[in-house]
């Protein structure tokens, strides 16, 4: 087994943490957010994967042969999709600040309450 993917997934993560961090712009807070769960793709394919292993489709194939997981890459799919409604909602309440507040930047609004 590699550790490849475990130190890509880890390496992406990172990056998008330190892009967290050092964000100054909501836009780049939420693409940043996108990159870090990002991460989680590659580690949920990295632990479904199977070297020599064949699709996870079991019709005329013999019940030795070795399969990739389907759960893991059900579990992806969904996070995809997840994460795409997590992005439209965090970008729609961008949106609503900058016409409220006038601003992008997350340390001006810190004032703002309920």
């Amino acid at each position: 087994m590699s550790f490849y993917p475990y130190a890509v997934a880890a390496w992406v993560l990172a990056v998008g943490l330190f892009g967290i961090a050092r964000s100054r712009h909501l836009v780049h807070l939420i693409i940043c957010l996108t990159v870090v769960q990002s991460a989680t793709y590659v580690l949920l394919l990295a632990v479904g994967y199977r070297y020599h292993a064949t699709a996870p489709i079991f019709l005329g194939i013999s019940g030795s042969s070795k399969a990739v997981d389907p759960v893991v890459q059900s579990l992806t799919l969904t996070d995809v999709v997840v994460e795409a409604t997590v992005v439209a909602l965090l970008l729609a309440l961008a949106v609503n600040a900058v016409k409220r507040f006038g601003t992008t930047d997350p340390q001006e609004l810190r004032p703002m309450k309920g």
